[in-house]
């Protein structure tokens, strides 16, 4: 064995001592010989790990696309052309009144008024109906916001404002006192969302599932008995519209009639986005599945058909107006009205076999 060499001084260099290179002092990469049988070629080089994430150049900015305002110009220019010419119109019946008879023209005068105030009460509604529709809106992006982030205050300001709109309903006040007794206790922003869901929008889900569950029973009753397939329709748009107004009354207040434009338009959206119009073979299947066909008539078969129809509609509705996603609360499946319409039809012919026997 050879000797072990003699202890030795190493001078190390202190940390405040170094100088950090800059980029454009870093020398060129070169071939680096360990020994006769390891070479190391720039080539093996990550340079990835070297590259420090600022320095990679950022990705060039998309300017965002414009929306054409022609159609906006084109229907105020109209409607202030429309304002003006019915003002003419007025004016000059209000002076034709006056020149025949000053109590006609007073006359005329009033019920001018009158209109006009009318007319001012059914916009100030519309907008502010259209305003609170928005509103709930809003709040729903809120709510998804602070539950993604878990923001407490944010969590707050959203259970705050859920309770303000749906304090009139009374099935909602033992849950704005349990929110009230935790409002200081509960820290998480997801569990402040989660408590409100299931301790004030629960009791209204059940209400709006019950709304949608007797629409989809009268459409199913009426369009089994309808001899015309042209009643069929009318009545189930007619059933849907009304189903529309109710759940929008339950849980943000009446949508008037822009309001009511619009609430259609997320509803239609929701259900394109959801694939939940084409549902018609998807339907018949399940009802073959279920031994129901076997079971009903073709009259009563087809009523089910179209009262499945209206409850998905409802439960588009549903989703489109609620203040706040499903979360602690189970979503409403088509499974639960399939379950309840085919009893209900099934009870419908038992008495009607009855009745006839």
């Amino acid at each position: 064995m050879s000797e072990p060499r003699r202890p030795a001084a190493f001078r190390i260099e202190q940390p405040s001592a170094r100088k950090e290179a800059s980029r454009d002092e870093l020398r060129p990469p070169r071939a680096i010989r360990l020994d006769e049988s390891t070479v190391i070629t720039p080539a093996d080089i990550d340079v990835f790990e070297a590259l420090e994430p600022a320095a990679a150049p950022p990705p060039p900015a998309v300017a965002p696309r414009r929306r054409s305002r022609l159609g906006t110009i084109f229907f105020a220019a109209f409607g202030l052309l429309v304002s003006l010419a019915a003002g003419l119109w007025a004016d000059q019946l209000i002076r034709n009144l006056f020149s025949r008879a000053d109590w006609l023209g007073w006359t005329g005068a009033v019920l001018l008024a009158v209109a006009a105030f009318a007319l001012f009460g059914i916009i100030a509604r519309e907008i502010f109906a259209v305003s609170r529709l928005a509103s709930v809106e809003k709040m729903r992006r809120r709510a998804d916001e602070a539950y993604e982030r878990d923001d407490a205050a944010g969590a707050r300001a959203v259970v705050s404002d859920l309770t303000h709109l749906l304090a009139g309903h009374a099935e909602t006040a033992a849950g704005r006192r349990r929110l009230e007794e935790l409002e200081h206790d509960v820290i998480d922003g997801r569990d402040l969302l989660r408590i409100a869901e299931k301790e004030i929008l629960a009791p209204i889900d059940l209400r709006a599932q019950k709304l949608v569950l007797d629409a989809a029973k009268r459409v199913s009753v009426v369009t089994a008995v309808s001899p015309r397939a042209l009643m069929d329709v009318v009545y189930v748009i007619f059933e849907a519209v009304r189903l529309l107004r109710r759940l929008s009354e339950l849980y943000c207040g009446r949508p008037g009639f822009l309001g009511f434009l619009r609430l259609s338009r997320n509803v239609l959206a929701h259900l394109a986005v959801t694939g939940s119009m084409a549902m018609g073979e998807t339907l018949v299947q399940q009802l073959i599945g279920h031994g129901i066909a076997a079971r009903l008539s073709a009259r009563l078969g087809e009523g089910i058909v179209n009262g499945m129809m209206t409850a998905r509609i409802g439960l588009a509705a549903i989703s489109a107006i609620r203040p706040l996603a499903f979360r602690a609360v189970e979503r409403p499946g088509m499974g639960d009205f399939l379950k309840a319409l085919t009893q209900f039809a099934a009870k419908s012919e038992s008495a009607g076999q009855d009745k006839r026997g």
